[in-house]
């Protein structure tokens, strides 16, 4: 009684458990999937503000290189990040888009920034082709190209700054992550060992109710034993009673049959014929037919 309902309560605790292990998985899949959506996010933003810099580094070389060269291949890389510049800004103020107001903020002045240094720039470039190479080089000494500069990679750095810090406070102000990766090792483990201990008891619940099973076959053997022992010794009695009593009147009709009646002499028949008839009956039910034949011959 103690087993079943053990069984009765631990199979659908064990339902319960692994419905949750389910959920807590479930939970904990899409809390990866959100800080992986995060991580990835992050690291294109800061793909994006390496670009910006990398573009204005290049657009800085390319100048430099043709003001003292006067050579155009020198401008390559110039043009080059020139054609880049705009696309790269853009795609960075759009996935800042759902940054901080202090970031967007940021970016708008890198905008304006980078506009400025490609005016001044162009400006030295083009003074530069027109044959001004003391006025271009003024320019550039007037250090008004390198604060742009300085100012652009400032915002960079803070911009790359502010995304860093951004992913680690999101990381540490998320402690559901950490929370569902132990809530699920817990529940595997409760899970497992539940399992294992209605495991057990179900081999311990078959193994005794085959014992019970080798007990009652045994104890219904022994009762059908002793039920065969009754009803042999109840055929044999009745076989001896029927038996006396078909050879009383057959005695009866041999002995004394011109002395009776034409109705005592039925009678007697009668009386032989159930005798007959009672020990046939008999027979059928102990199901060993010509028995009786064989005993009157013995």
């Amino acid at each position: 009684m103690i087993r079943k309902a053990a069984l009765q309560i631990g199979v659908p605790a064990l339902l319960a458990l692994m419905a949750w292990n389910g959920y807590l998985a479930v939970s904990h899949l899409k809390q990866t999937q959100k800080t992986a959506a995060l991580t990835l996010e992050s690291s294109m933003i800061q793909a994006d503000i390496s670009a910006v810099l990398k573009d204005l580094t290049d657009m800085e070389t390319g100048q430099r290189g043709y003001l003292l060269t006067a050579d155009p291949s020198y401008l390559q890389p110039y043009t080059d990040a020139k054609a880049r510049i705009d696309t790269d800004i853009a795609d960075l103020r759009v996935r800042l888009a759902n940054r901080t107001e202090r970031e967007r903020s940021l970016a708008s002045e890198l905008e304006s920034l980078a506009k400025s240094k490609q005016r001044e720039m162009e400006r030295s470039i083009n003074l530069r082709q027109q044959g001004y190479r003391h006025r271009a080089f003024m320019l550039v000494d007037s250090n008004e190209g390198e604060e742009y500069m300085d100012k652009s990679r400032g915002l960079l750095s803070s911009l790359s700054e502010a995304e860093t810090s951004n992913t680690r406070l999101e990381r540490e102000r998320n402690p559901s992550l950490r929370k569902a990766l132990a809530e699920t090792i817990v529940a595997n483990l409760s899970l497992l060992v539940l399992t294992a201990c209605l495991f057990a008891l179900i081999r311990h619940h078959g193994r005794m109710l085959k014992q019970e099973a080798t007990q009652s076959k045994q104890e219904l053997a022994v009762r059908d034993l002793q039920l065969e022992k009754l009803m042999s010794a109840l055929s044999n009695q009745a076989r001896s009673q029927t038996y006396a009593i078909e050879a009383n009147a057959s005695l009866l009709l041999e002995n004394y049959g011109g002395f009776l009646p034409r109705q005592g002499h039925e009678y007697a028949e009668q009386i032989k014929e159930a005798s007959a008839e009672m020990e046939q009956l008999r027979q059928d039910l102990v199901g060993s037919p010509g028995s009786t034949r064989d005993e009157r011959a013995a």
